[in-house]
């Protein structure tokens, strides 16, 4: 059969994910089978519980070598995110564990770029920022995936661009570089309005203003986080993150009072 993983996942949910990926190892190919046990891997690292998922993938290692080059980045890319990923406490993570994870998620950006598999080599250099951590190493991994993304014609590959233009404009505000991040953050922005993704365009804005912020522009801060309220509170949602940042831009105005409005709302 062909695997469609990415449909198959339900990231808000990885024990309904679990029990999607077993479902489908019923009359799965050999090869089949490797590629979704290491996305069960996967289910328990989001679930916390690297120590099951570095067992799972340990069990498939007998398999490597006979098994397709896509099946190696994902056992490669798995086992990365076992050792260094968001999901870890980061002072949990050891120096050893960075040192596995950056070897993982190497080899599987070799093994992809090799196999023509580029959504994946885009994955694995993006997992490099997790193990590079300061904002200069993440600008110069995110810049690298982004550059594997533009020359790619392959679609799933071109799905990643909002989130990259989004981590990258994360890392030039970490690092100082505002301007920049503002450039990255409205190509974003732009990114997701065109493919009619509403929450991704709003998390865009949303990080437009957190860089406004740091540059002082606390007014046009205030304007986008706002607009996000409102349009939030006309779909019959709240967002903290709003809320948190709302706090943090009245406080830094010196409007103390209206902070406080949103420090309770934050809590309601």
């Amino acid at each position: 059969m062909s695997l469609d993983i990415r449909s198959m996942w339900n990231f808000r949910d990885p024990e309904a994910s679990e029990a999607t990926f077993r479902a489908a190892m019923e009359g799965a190919s050999d090869d089949d089978r490797f590629i979704l046990q290491t996305q069960i891997a996967r289910t328990y690292g989001l679930r916390n519980d690297f120590a099951k998922a570095k067992e799972e993938l340990k069990s498939l290692e007998f398999g490597l070598a006979k098994t397709s080059p896509e099946g190696q980045v994902r056992h490669a890319l798995e086992w990365g995110r076992a050792h260094c990923s968001p999901a870890h406490p980061e002072d949990a993570i050891t120096d050893a564990d960075r040192q596995t994870a950056r070897d993982a998620n190497l080899r599987a950006a070799e093994i992809a770029k090799a196999a023509g598999l580029d959504a994946l080599e885009i994955d694995a250099l993006h997992m490099m920022t997790m193990v590079d951590s300061a904002p200069e190493d993440q600008i110069l991994w995110n810049e690298r995936a982004l550059a594997a993304m533009e020359r790619s014609d392959q679609p799933d590959a071109k799905r990643w661009e909002g989130s990259l233009r989004n981590n990258l404009g994360y890392a030039y505000r970490l690092a100082g570089r505002y301007d920049e991040s503002l450039i990255e953050l409205d190509k974003c922005r732009a990114f997701h309005a065109g493919n009619g993704n509403v929450y991704g365009e709003r998390v865009a804005r949303w990080m437009t203003a957190r860089t406004l912020r740091d540059m002082g522009r606390y007014q046009e801060a205030l304007d986008i986080q706002h607009a996000l309220e409102k349009e939030f509170e006309a779909d019959g949602e709240t967002d903290t993150y709003v809320f948190e940042e709302l706090a943090a831009l009245y406080r830094a105005t010196g409007d103390e009072d209206k902070a406080k409005v949103y420090d309770e709302k934050q809590k309601s």
